[in-house]
């Protein structure tokens, strides 16, 4: 992965956004892990950001979907997907060497960024764009279309929306999470932070929310995002399309459709917002034992070394990169 260039902000806010969870999921699950932070990973975190505010990770979680849209920031929309070559609805799979392109791919940029953003070698700035890709992409990484091939993520899968022409990665991006919260402000994203935070520590989740971090492990990046990759994709088969791609095609998906998803969706959202917490609080714990390894093993800070074997295009990847790594709207 090239080195992140300076770019000024003021230009960057001004870029057409393509939001993965839209900004109401990046933003919600950012607030999730806002509450369930150690003190001492809020202090570093703000201190990396150079931001007290109370939303200092949230105001930065959709950051990354604008970036791409510059000239300093192409490099990183491949960042945002895995592109899972399988066979939905009858298997869904994600395997790292098969499936990680060339130029990256989410669990690349998250284990890659791992690193940068301990780095004691590069700038405040390059530092600072490492945290908001780190919150971002674990954000991504818990979309099930991010971890699927089959016609761009769903990008190629007209649909429609409460009478809308849209797609099948749009709705779950943007749609089904709107439709659910009634709004898409950042304080819609806090009030269902707080909500899925109240879940996860005495309603529906409190159960089973240990287990969501058990195997977390920032000094092996590529393995622990490769778990969350594959348990998001499973749901491509079980809850997208459990059906097929025709099931769904050109069908009206805000009745029953939701209603299946939207579930799957709140789950997502949860899941991401407290394995994020807890993937910044391992960060920020062992600090310097990571800038340590970095410097002892002289890591490559573009990430190239994280990359699997290169290997010829396929097709899935070869439309993919001719649509420029982007989404549909």
């Amino acid at each position: 992965m090239p080195h992140i260039r300076i770019f000024a902000a003021v230009l960057i806010a001004a870029l057409p956004v393509a939001n993965a969870w839209g900004t109401l999921g990046h933003e919600t699950v950012a607030f999730i892990a806002q509450d369930c932070m150690a003190a001492h990973t809020v202090s570093w975190a703000q201190g990396v950001l150079d931001n007290t505010s109370t939303s200092y990770l949230a105001g930065i979680a959709a950051w990354a979907d604008t970036y791409r849209y510059t000239a300093a920031g192409t490099f990183s929309a491949p960042f945002h997907f895995i592109d899972a070559e399988d066979s939905p609805p009858s298997s869904c799979s994600v395997d790292y060497d098969r499936d990680c392109g060339a130029k990256g791919c989410v669990v690349s940029a998250i284990a890659n960024y791992t690193q940068r953003v301990v780095s004691t070698t590069l700038s405040n700035t390059e530092v600072n764009y490492a945290l908001r890709f780190l919150v971002h992409f674990v954000g991504d990484i818990h979309q099930p279309l991010h971890d699927e091939a089959l016609e761009i993520g769903g990008n190629d899968i007209d649909v429609t929306f409460a009478g809308a022409s849209t797609n099948l990665h749009h709705i779950w991006d943007t749609e089904i999470p709107e439709k659910f919260v009634g709004g898409y402000s950042l304080s819609d994203a806090k009030a269902w932070a707080q909500t899925l935070n109240t879940a996860t520590k005495s309603g529906i989740y409190a159960s089973q929310v240990a287990s969501w971090t058990k195997g977390l492990d920032v000094t092996d990046p590529v393995t622990t995002a490769l778990d969350w990759a594959s348990e998001a994709n499973a749901y491509v088969c079980s809850t997208v399309m459990p059906n097929g791609q025709a099931a769904v095609e050109d069908v009206d998906l805000s009745g029953a459709y939701y209603a299946s998803a939207i579930s799957v969706v709140e789950l997502q959202i949860a899941r991401a917002g407290v394995r994020l917490a807890a993937y910044l609080d391992a960060i920020a714990k062992n600090q310097k034992v990571l800038t340590k390894r970095l410097v002892q093993d002289d890591v490559d800070m573009s990430g190239a070394d994280l990359l699997p074997d290169t290997r010829p295009l396929s097709k899935a990847k070869l439309v993919r990169e001719a649509v420029g790594y982007g989404c549909k709207h």
